[in-house]
């Protein structure tokens, strides 16, 4: 379709869509509802069905300008959601602080090529608004980017308010040194001005790049890019690499940085993490200089449960939010988390606010008001890249500050408490007191240590049941990630086919994933006590019930790579199956045991604690509910 076409058609039918037919918009299915209050609304703001001439649309960015108007930018796909077919920049504008919105503006027409990646940021003192975007060369299909692929930055301004928009320019000159030649991806997320310190004023931008050596991708590198005179001029400041291995192995890729000035004047920078061997899919990194270098190379962060996606931040006073779907495995539940003490710790994801339960992605933060902020994100019931949602919400609707949970002793060397979850009550165990679940919520997490990951080691996961339960999953023990990919440990039973078992799932080098499992013939729902370990060593993978030996060849490879990392005692790791039934003394070494050894943890509870990685007698609960 030409252009011109495409963007008569586009203008002509969001005029006929008026403020009235977009507020009438079906709250999205699996969304919360609009409270009486008006404390959370959301409306969908660019969808193929709603905004003709596009297949798809994707890639939130948003800001406030110094009028106060809202510019909601996105890609407009052309041709199908590949992200290097036909893309146009496209942008919707909101004059009563995202409660309307305008029509839908071609900002930046890729006329065949991709131009996205859209970074708005806004010059306080001058009112410009200033916006990056990255173009490489177009194809037809839904496949990616050719590589090494030719992308190089860009930028654009406006000075009316977002009303006309400059020529594009390209920054290559000043931002695109000779050895960053294969990715390169301004955002997609908004830069900030700073505010504090001698370099108030500054605007700042994320991006991260690839090296080509001639016949593979070698580094990765995450940057800054600053200006001091309102975009007229960039340069590279802060960056970090990390070289990539011969055998294509690396430890991070940070990537799609969002920033936020902290309190101090200091610039967090939570990126992206994809595909490298350190755990996490969130890493940090952080500027005390106004964005010319980092105090430290980034670095993951196990527990921030989040699968592989951008996310967005933003502080709010003293608090710093994040938005990104909360499922460790899949791009669902958008969520928002919060750090109280700049960015050094999250909220985990049970005491952060769901703002839908949908498929979601990519996200954008803006602050509409005093009390106000708005959620630009990629949401739907089928697919996260069905629709771009907008939601407006005040601070009073996100959970409050939540006091410490109760825990239970973690006697393991050097380790602390386990947080007892959802109000799992005490009962009568093997040997004292064990812990008794509901199926509902109740849970035990341990708080992430170094040593907990049992990476390539031998170890022996060793614990008590009883349950009834008849259907369902019911997880004993997990440790590491989630899904077919994730590395992982489990315990668990599944009555409905008659069985318990134990699965490990591994990451050797490059290779692809692969997982070994043993199982029972029998659920062992009877009621009674029963004694389960899981052991790797000796080239098998070993399951006891009650004594009885099951084993399997093992899978060479780590347990605890690349993804998120939890360990959780009646709970899988996205929150989607609870135990119900109790469980007794958990203790994980980082050995394998000897047959005698696991005989006797079922019959003296003071057997070896020699290199235990947790032991959880589960018999005291402190702190209240």
């Amino acid at each position: 379709m030409p252009s011109t076409l495409r963007a008569r058609i586009a203008s002509t039918l969001t005029a006929v869509l008026t403020t009235a037919a977009l507020l009438a918009l079906p709250s999205p299915a699996g969304a919360e509802q609009a409270t009486d209050t008006g404390e959370f609304e959301q409306q969908v703001l660019f969808k193929a069905s709603q905004d003709p001439g596009y297949a798809c649309f994707r890639i939130p960015a948003v800001v406030k300008t110094t009028d106060g108007t809202l510019l909601a930018f996105a890609e407009g796909r052309v041709l199908n959601c590949g992200d290097a077919a036909d893309i146009d920049i496209v942008l919707k504008r909101s004059t009563d602080g995202g409660r309307t919105w305008g029509p839908l503006q071609v900002v930046n027409e890729g006329g065949g090529d991709t131009h996205g990646n859209p970074a708005p940021v806004v010059d306080r003192e001058t009112g410009r608004i200033v916006l990056a975007e990255t173009y490489n060369t177009g194809r037809t299909d839904s496949a990616g980017c050719t590589v090494p692929c030719d992308r190089t930055p860009h930028l654009q301004y406006s000075d009316d308010d977002g009303l006309t928009w400059s020529r594009p320019r390209d920054l290559s000159d000043e931002i695109l040194p000779p050895e960053w030649n294969s990715w390169y991806a301004t955002g997609p997320v908004h830069g900030i001005q700073l505010t504090r310190g001698r370099h108030a004023g500054r605007l700042v931008l994320g991006v991260n790049t690839e090296t080509w050596d001639g016949s593979r991708v070698s580094a990765n590198h995450a940057a800054l890019i600053t200006s001091d005179d309102g975009g007229d001029h960039w340069r590279i400041g802060a960056t970090d690499s990390w070289p990539i291995a011969a055998d294509g192995t690396f430890r991070q890729k940070p990537s799609e940085m969002t920033l936020a000035e902290r309190t101090d004047g200091s610039v967090l920078v939570s990126g992206r993490e994809q595909d490298g061997t350190d755990l996490g899919h969130r890493t940090q990194a952080v500027s005390r200089d106004g964005g010319s270098s980092f105090t430290a190379p980034f670095r993951d962060l196990p527990d921030l449960y989040t699968p592989q996606v951008q996310g967005s931040s933003l502080r709010l006073g003293d608090r710093l939010l994040l938005a990104c779907p909360g499922d460790p495995d899949r791009r669902r539940t958008m969520t928002i988390r919060s750090s109280y003490d700049g960015g050094r710790t999250w909220d985990s994801v049970d005491r952060g606010t769901v703002v839908t339960t949908d498929w979601s992605g990519y996200s954008d933060l803006v602050r509409v008001g005093r009390d106000t902020v708005g959620l630009m994100y990629e949401g739907g019931a089928v697919d996260a890249r069905d629709e771009i949602r907008f939601a407006r919400f005040t601070e009073d609707w996100l959970k409050p500050r939540r006091g410490p949970d109760p825990t239970t002793p973690d006697l393991a060397p050097h380790a602390k408490g386990a947080a007892v979850l959802g109000g799992a009550e005490q009962t009568e165990g093997v040997f004292g007191g064990a812990l008794d679940f509901d199926g509902a919520d109740d849970a035990v997490r341990l708080p992430y240590r170094a040593e907990l990951p049992l990476g390539t080691k031998d170890f022996t996961a060793s614990l008590w049941f009883r349950y009834t339960a008849a259907t369902g999953e019911q997880p004993l023990l997990w440790m590491g990630g989630i899904g077919t990919s994730q590395p992982q440990v489990w315990l668990r039973g599944e009555p409905a086919s008659n069985r318990v078992q134990g699965l490990i799932t591994v990451r050797d080098g490059a290779s692809a994933p692969q997982s070994a499992f043993v199982r029972t013939t029998g659920a062992y729902n009877d009621g009674q006590w029963h004694h389960l370990a899981l052991r790797r060593g000796g080239g098998a993978l070993t399951l006891f019930l009650d004594g009885t030996p099951i084993s399997t060849a093992d899978v060479p490879g780590s347990v605890s790579r690349n993804s998120p990392f939890g360990v959780h005692i009646g709970q899988r790791m996205d929150s989607r199956a609870y135990f119900t039934g109790s469980i007794d003394e958990v203790r994980v070494y980082g050995r394998a045991l000897s047959d005698a050894e696991i005989t006797g943890l079922r019959t003296d509870n003071e057997a070896s604690a020699r290199d235990t990685v947790l032991r959880l007698p589960m018999d005291r609960v402190s702190g209240s509910h």
